[in-house]
């Protein structure tokens, strides 16, 4: 893996000014290096303000505001250039889907709507975006994301606010961006990822875009691996269920090919295995003390794999057979528990390991890491700029800083991290 010599600071100017090399004006790539860093410094906030103030003789105020807000260099080529950098470094095994919140009190910037966020666990005032995280199990990166813009801004739609369409030129949304469902957005950063040559092994996400069935059709059409959650409401056969031709009565159609019995929900599927199907596994060290070689606790549970058909219409619309594809059933059944407590499906082949399965399905984790870090350490929900440009601006700058740390971790000894 490519290392930069020197001291820390050195490294740090060295892997900015590799992101923004492709910048024509010097002062974009000047500023761009200054808001990175700012990202690093010590301090609460991260906004431009505060960050100004910490910066020295790059603390122009009004150049890193007109830089990160109205500037018109594209966040999709650094972007680009961060996952060849993050994608060397790591050795992805999969790239990760899911989305945060960005609460907000007024109603000014782009895209700001009443609406769920996993970061409040409610339905508030918000932003929220849509990140794509490169990850292993000892490293990951968010490489790509998208501001997910409500139907209530979106003038071609039926819910359509007068007000947030009226803001919507003052925010500098182009006319082209419409309201799409975040797993829509999903996969067009994996397609925008896969144009820029980066490799996809496995695509993970939770139930809020694995109960999409046109999520899954989307990665199966583009031949992708995934493994992501599920609720157990789905329905699925078991894999030895067959579709057979019922008798012709001679009158009317004839009738189609279908199953003899009716789909039953994976939660049913996997009770109906019993709890003596669950079989124990451990996939991680966690972050408590243990007693274990590493010194810190396993992650363990224990788990039942079945293999079924998922139904439901718009997986038998989608299907060219009668015969509906065979995919793991996975579901997480703690000693504890009286019945699973989670569920994912996955295409992965047939004859995976369990303790791999459930590994794989298990590396979301990684994301909350990811957010965490860039939440609370490097600003990323600090933004107070209310454009579309801007917002993207930021959340990119913020994904190099957070690269810089992870790139840290991975290569340098900790004790000359302190100079960064």
């Amino acid at each position: 893996m490519r290392s930069w010599p020197g001291s820390g600071r050195t490294w740090r100017r060295a892997f900015a000014a590799e992101l923004f090399d492709g910048f024509f004006r010097a002062d974009q790539r000047r500023w761009g290096q200054a808001y990175v860093r700012g990202l690093l410094l010590d301090g609460r906030r991260k906004s431009v303000e505060p960050m100004a103030a910490r910066l020295g003789e790059d603390g122009n105020r009004q150049a890193l505001a007109h830089f990160i807000t109205s500037s018109p260099w594209d966040a999709a080529h650094v972007r680009a250039r961060l996952a060849w950098r993050m994608h060397e470094a790591i050795g992805p095994e999969a790239l990760i889907v899911d989305d945060t919140g960005f609460l907000k009190d007024g109603d000014a910037s782009a895209c700001v709507s009443r609406q769920y966020t996993g970061t409040a666990g409610k339905v508030t005032n918000c932003q929220v975006g849509v990140s794509l995280h490169l990850a292993t199990g000892h490293a990951s990166a968010a490489i790509d994301w998208r501001l997910f813009l409500p139907a209530s801004w979106d003038p071609a739609s039926p819910q359509a606010d007068a007000a947030k369409v009226a803001r919507r030129t003052r925010c500098g949304i182009p006319d082209h961006v419409g309201h799409v469902e975040k797993w829509q957005l999903a996969l067009d950063m994996i397609d925008e990822t896969r144009s820029w040559g980066i490799d996809v092994p496995l695509v993970v996400a939770d139930a809020g875009y694995g109960d999409a069935a046109a999520f899954r059709l989307g990665l199966e059409e583009r031949d992708l691996p995934y493994a992501v959650g599920v609720s157990g409401r789905h329905t699925a056969h078991p894999a030895d269920a067959r579709p057979v031709k019922p008798a012709y009565a001679g009158t009317g159609r004839p009738p189609k090919v279908q199953y003899p019995e009716p789909a039953r929900t994976m939660k049913d599927l996997v009770v109906a295995a019993g709890k003596a199907a669950a079989r124990p596994v451990s996939w991680r060290e966690g972050s408590r003390p243990g007693t274990g070689r590493s010194g810190f606790k396993r992650m363990y549970s224990r788990f039942v794999a079945l293999r079924v058909r998922p139904a439901g219409r718009g997986i038998r619309t989608a299907a060219d057979d009668p015969e509906l594809p065979e995919r793991w059933l996975l579901a997480e059944w703690p000693a504890g528990e009286s019945e699973p407590v989670q569920f994912w499906l996955s295409n992965l082949p047939s004859g995976m390991p369990l303790a791999t399965l459930v590994r794989l399905a298990k590396l979301r984790w990684r994301i909350e890491h990811d957010y965490q870090e860039m939440k609370q350490a490097l600003g990323l929900a600090h933004f107070e700029g209310r454009t579309w440009a801007g917002w993207h601006h930021h959340v990119t700058l913020v994904c190099a800083a957070h690269a810089f740390c992870t790139l840290q971790r991975l290569t340098r000894d900790p004790k000359d991290t302190a100079s960064a």
